[in-house]
């Protein structure tokens, strides 16, 4: 045995030697299936909805005929494979659910992959997306994968980051990357989209009997480095310094009163006093509470962002957007995420998610026109609501404008901040063409 492990010793420093490390696929490539169901009970499930409920007959899960609840896995995952047989009943309409949280329509709060017998009666009006193994109204499926109603279906749902794929007896039926949908009204009415984790779930829509067997997951989740952005998505802050950042100079309206000469210099002014106060420590952006908002050097129109925020007891602080506040951030029995300076518009977020203070917290950003919807840690607290303009109250909120990390006289800190930039809406450019801002960048209606 001795004799065996040194060998083993020496082969793996000359491995190392010539450069032969782990790379993070390796993780994927020791993932191993397990069973979600076990082919007796349903110990590990969770039912949401009425009766009639989800059944075990025979080693099956059988969704009978008139169930519209939701079957979910305790468990959340976020990348992962899913292996399941099912089995269609005549006019049979079902689906599974990833990435859901355990309320709310699992189709728009997560995402649905259709199941449902294409040849149904009751289903000669589709649209395209509505057919077995799409993605429910985004990405449409390939047809032909199914067997005759009656017969088992094997199905393999890969979910990595925001590419989707679905095979259906050795049929690829989707392959969907998500960030290329950037369709306005699919992204704002479908929030589910960007979430990154959540449950498996079973879903049922009443009309016949559908049944399950042999569901298996192989969990390829895994931590992402601190300041690398994932696939589709740019880092505003790489870890190192505070490149593509700059001081905090002056409201948008009085903005639009300056020339470039004295935007310039106000610029460099602010941004040197800025980085007195705000420093790169440990691969995060840290505020001491003494100078002022920290803004992006370039102005964003719709986007999608990512932001790990953490404060202090009694912090309190906001991510502006387009120049514009706030997504707030503070120690409050309120909670994070809410648009706080809306007054004929929600302000609060609808339910409280942040996590303990002194612990890291990440916003997810979307928005398109004058909407914003927000994700504190992984849970829906603002949807679709109208952020409003708090310098000019009786207009519309700025097309384009700058991101901005809020100072409000406490200590702060910031990392893993990424965007993803959407298209501008015909309206946004018009809007654009309109303005004269010092230092806004001549491609900017051209994105």
């Amino acid at each position: 045995m001795r004799t065996r492990f040194w060998l083993f010793t020496l082969l793996a420093l000359v491995l190392i030697g010539m450069g032969v490390t782990a790379n993070p696929s390796s993780c994927h490539a020791e993932a191993r299936f397990v069973p979600l169901f076990d082919g007796k009970d349903l110990n590990g499930w969770v039912y949401v909805g009425q009766a009639p409920g989800y059944e075990v007959k025979d080693g099956i899960i059988v969704c009978p005929a008139g169930c519209s609840g939701n079957l979910f896995t305790e468990k959340e995952y976020s990348d992962f494979v899913l292996d399941v047989d099912f089995r269609l009943s005549a006019n049979a309409n079902n689906g599974i659910g990833i990435r859901a949280p355990l309320q709310g329509d699992a189709a728009y709060m997560g995402m649905e992959i259709q199941i449902l017998d294409d040849s149904g009666s009751m289903y000669r009006h589709l649209q395209p997306w509505q057919y077995c193994g799409s993605i429910y109204n985004v990405v449409p499926a390939k047809r032909g994968a199914l067997k005759p109603v009656g017969e088992w279906n094997h199905e393999e749902i890969t979910a990595i980051g925001r590419h989707i794929k679905v095979v259906i007896n050795g049929k690829t039926v989707v392959n969907a990357d998500l960030n290329k949908v950037v369709d306005p009204t699919t992204l704002m009415h479908h929030p589910g989209m960007l979430r990154d984790t959540g449950h498996i779930g079973l879903l049922g829509h009443e009309p016949t009997e559908v049944d399950f067997k042999n569901i298996y997951i192989k969990d390829l989740s895994r931590p992402r480095p601190d300041n690398v952005p994932p696939p589709g998505f740019k880092a505003l802050f790489d870890g190192k310094d505070l490149k593509g950042w700059r001081g905090w100079v002056c409201d948008p309206p009085t903005r639009a009163k300056m020339t470039e000469a004295e935007w310039d210099a106000a610029v460099k002014r602010a941004t040197a006093e800025a980085f007195k106060h705000w420093k790169v420590v440990d691969g995060v952006i840290t505020y001491d509470g003494k100078n002022n908002n920290l803004c992006t050097v370039r102005d964003y129109g719709n986007f999608e962002l990512l932001v790990d925020w953490k404060i202090s007891p009694h912090g309190d602080s906001g991510i502006y957007l387009r120049g514009s506040p706030q997504v707030q951030i503070w120690d409050n029995p309120i909670g994070s995420g809410g648009l706080y300076n809306n007054q004929k518009n929600p302000s609060n977020p609808t339910v409280f998610a942040d996590n303990p203070i002194g612990e890291w917290n990440r916003f997810r950003i979307l928005m398109i026109g004058d909407k914003v919807t927000v994700y504190l840690n992984n849970k829906l607290v603002v949807w679709n609501v109208t952020l409003e303009n708090y310098w000019e109250r009786d207009k519309p909120i700025y097309p384009i404008g700058p991101i901005e990390l809020q100072h409000h006289w406490t200590p702060l800190w910031f990392k893993n901040i990424y965007i993803r930039e959407l298209p501008l809406l015909p309206e946004q450019r018009a809007a654009i063409e309109q303005l004269h801002w010092p230092g806004l960048p001549r491609d900017l209606v051209k994105r």
